[in-house]
């Protein structure tokens, strides 16, 4: 597994944006696919956007796609989501989650390492 430490998040109005940053302490960064999923209050975690080993696929839930931008720097060992045109539906404790498999995939349980999360909430 490897150690992921988000950080960005914040108390926004709606049509601002956030750039959350996910930095991993795993020495083989550059060998996982990373993924950003988020919990609302009462809701389950759900998936935002997700990208691969080598960059060159990703994938987004389709509320987010035309806003959301998930980006890496394997140099730098870290994952980036650029949100813009925040929504209210948008609030929530956004996670970073790391797997093993070259499959870029879309489900909680695809992925076996995971952030502690960082609360994002966007006010009307």
């Amino acid at each position: 597994q490897v150690q992921l430490v988000e950080s960005g998040g914040g108390l926004v109005q709606a049509g601002n944006s956030l750039r959350l940053t996910c930095v991993a302490s795993a020495r083989t960064f550059s060998v996982y696919t990373l993924g950003w999923f988020r919990q609302a209050p009462g809701k389950e975690r759900e998936f935002v956007a997700a990208i691969s080993w080598n960059d060159d696929m990703t994938r987004y839930t389709d509320s987010v796609k035309d806003r959301f931008t998930i980006s890496r720097d394997n140099a730098k060992n870290a994952v980036y989501l650029q949100t813009n045109d925040l929504k209210p539906d948008d609030t929530a404790v956004y996670y970073c989650a790391a797997s093993r498999s070259m499959y870029v995939g879309v489900g909680v349980r695809e992925y076996d390492s995971w952030g502690q999360g960082t609360q994002v909430t966007v006010s009307s």
